[in-house]
């Protein structure tokens, strides 16, 4: 109740910072006013004895008189100002002060009377001016309570607008890749095209569109080339905005916006990030009364409830669909779901020719190259690569972008940007070299290992070096032995530390940790335990409890805990064997690696391979 109270103020600190500023215009105004007549008065008013020895020198030449004000004009065209008394004539001043006649006859004297504006101005402007800032602190206060009742009236409504294409229209090709998603899709936008050729046929129009895959894959890229094809009228909204402190405020949004997009049916209502809103009911702490779950309610009802002939059409997005609640997912709401995986090489290869197609880039760009270097980047990574580029060929002053301006560009992005001010001490630079070697020649020595691209001792991003691997081709699947492997890799530059150097330093801490945390992945999620068997362990849910997230839930016994930790233990041992193994067998190519990154700090794929040929 507390925030509700401290937001009813709001409109009466408006109108009471309106009301100070008026009287503040007010007081400054009054004061100019003041200060100019103040300065008119003593500049140019002189007293009556200076009036009568003006006249005696046969200074003035002219006296014009309204009511108690004389304004002289001199010789000289100058003016003065004299005040006399109001029951006092001119003629009697002269008497009284005995000026000769024939000084008189040398002055052209008139007589003024005010005008009727004047007259009236005069008497009314003392009382008018009070009322008219009166009447304009009451219209604006007045204007100020009409709009804060408009708001209140409006905090049900739904902030969404009908979807406008102010630049180029993006259609489905402008969208590379994802031809499986599209085709799903085209039928959407068939249908609403020509909705009489399904409906003949009994065929009813697909109620929701649930769009799946991880972030930067093109979901809300995709819904907007739905908008471009089809034509009608498409509404866009995230599910956050839903979501408010009153409870059933978003289900009153919601309802608005169904509503809107009825009224303009056939329609398509996109709303992006839906987990913000459809998440499991029950999971929270505010029960059924809870604001989100009331608008998920609304969702539900909205999409599949008595109303059966609307013809509108929902596009959701999400990377979190194992979050949202089985309601929404039951055919009649989401009819479909499209998936959208990473791009594969020749979807990189077509993303990549769209984002460079407004980018020079030189002959020696080869696009298929740059895609075999990013396996696992998503559409918006690639976007982001061919941005670097372009940045880094403009900070060099080129008209072109290189290729090797793409290759730092995906390190970059990988790693992070290189820290020339970084400079490492040389025992310090001594050690990375050993570690990273370490990495890169039990990587190429590994036969499921990923081949080595790049050896490096040059700062990027957290590290002090980087040793970076690519697979050769996509995978969808990845085999025991490859895990087997990689925990080999990540241990090896731990490895070289210790058996090398002899000496062990804090370089190895992420290495260890992502070794710790496959270990534990292939027993408990991968069932690859040679003693557990083909079962996994741990049932992962989603809990949020003070802004906490309790990700994991254990259902096994603490006998089951001791094996896990034994069977984890074992991999990381068996695995780090593997690494000391094969330095040792190795040392002499491994120093000499590290003598030659010593000396150029960096080795691309050619140079290093060089070191096994012999």
């Amino acid at each position: 109740m507390a925030k509700t109270k401290k937001n009813n103020r709001k409109p009466n600190s408006a109108i009471i910072k309106q009301i100070i500023i008026f009287v503040i215009v007010f007081l400054v105004l009054a004061v100019i006013f003041s200060l100019a007549n103040l300065n008119q008065t003593t500049n140019d008013q002189i007293s009556l004895s200076d009036f009568i020895q003006l006249v005696e020198q046969d200074q003035i030449n002219k006296i014009d008189i309204q009511e108690n004000v004389l304004t002289l004009t001199l010789q000289d065209e100058s003016q003065r100002i004299l005040y006399k008394e109001t029951d006092e004539s001119l003629g009697d001043v002269f008497k009284n002060y005995q000026v000769a006649p024939e000084k008189i006859r040398s002055i052209q004297i008139e007589v003024k009377e005010k005008t009727g504006l004047e007259f009236w101005l005069v008497a009314l402007l003392p009382f008018l001016l009070p009322l008219i800032l009166i009447f304009a602190i009451l219209y604006f206060m007045s204007r100020q309570v009409r709009k804060n009742n408009v708001q209140a009236m409006m905090f049900g409504k739904s902030k969404t607008e009908r979807f406008e294409f102010k630049g180029q229209k993006i259609t489905f090709e402008d969208v590379a890749g994802i031809k499986e998603a599209k085709e799903e899709l085209e039928e959407i936008v068939s249908f609403l095209k020509t909705p009489k050729k399904f409906t003949d046929l009994g065929a009813r129009i697909p109620k929701g569109v649930l769009l799946l895959g991880h972030p930067g894959c093109g979901k809300t890229l995709l819904a907007r080339a739905v908008a471009g094809e089809a034509g009608v009228p498409f509404f866009n909204i995230s599910g956050s905005e839903f979501v408010e402190m009153f409870v059933g405020v978003g289900a009153s949004r919601v309802r608005d916006l169904f509503n809107k997009a009825k009224k303009n049916a056939p329609a398509i209502v996109f709303v992006d990030e839906l987990d913000a809103v459809g998440r499991h009911r029950g999971a929270g702490l505010g029960g059924s009364h809870d604001e989100r779950e009331q608008t998920l309610n609304q969702i539900l009802v909205e999409m599949d409830g008595f109303e059966k002939d609307t013809n509108v059409i929902v596009m959701a997005a999400t990377n979190r669909p194992d979050v949202l609640d089985p309601a929404l997912l039951r055919p009649g709401r989401f009819d479909r779901r499209v998936v959208l995986n990473l791009p594969d090489i020749k979807d990189r290869i077509d993303i990549l020719a769209i984002h460079a197609k407004n980018k020079p880039l030189a002959e020696e760009v080869d696009l298929k190259e740059v895609a075999e270097r990013t396996p696992g980047f998503s559409g918006a990574d690639l976007a982001n690569l061919l941005n670097e580029a372009a940045i880094l060929t403009a900070k060099a002053g080129r008209k072109k972008i290189l290729k090797q301006d793409i290759f730092d560009s995906i390190e970059k992005v990988m790693l992070g940007p290189e820290r020339k001010s970084h400079i490492l001490l040389p025992e310090e630079k001594k050690i990375t070299a050993y570690h990273e070697a370490g990495h890169a020649l039990v990587s190429h020595l590994l036969p499921h290992a990923d081949p080595v691209q790049k050896v490096s001792i040059v700062s990027r991003g957290m590290a002090a070096g980087y040793t970076l691997t690519m697979p050769e081709t996509d995978k969808s699947l990845k085999t025991r032995s490859e895990f087997v492997e990689e925990l080999s890799v990540l241990l090896a530059g731990y490895a070289t530390e210790k058996e090398i150097l002899h000496e062990l330093t804090t370089g190895a801490t992420n290495d260890l940790s992502r070794a710790t945390q496959l270990a534990r992945n292939l027993v408990t999620q991968y069932g690859m335990s040679e003693n557990l068997g083909p079962q996994t362990f741990g049932k992962k849910e989603e809990m949020i409890f003070l802004g906490k997230e309790i990700h994991e839930q254990r259902d096994y016994s603490e006998k089951i805990a001791e094996k896990i930790d034994q069977e984890v233990s074992q991999l990381i041992q068996t695995s780090y064997q593997t690494a000391k193994d094969l330095i040792l067998k190795n040392k002499n190519i491994l120093e000499a690696i590290v003598k030659q990154l010593l000396i150029k700090e960096t080795l691309e794929k050619k140079e290093f391979a060089q070191f096994f040929l012999s």
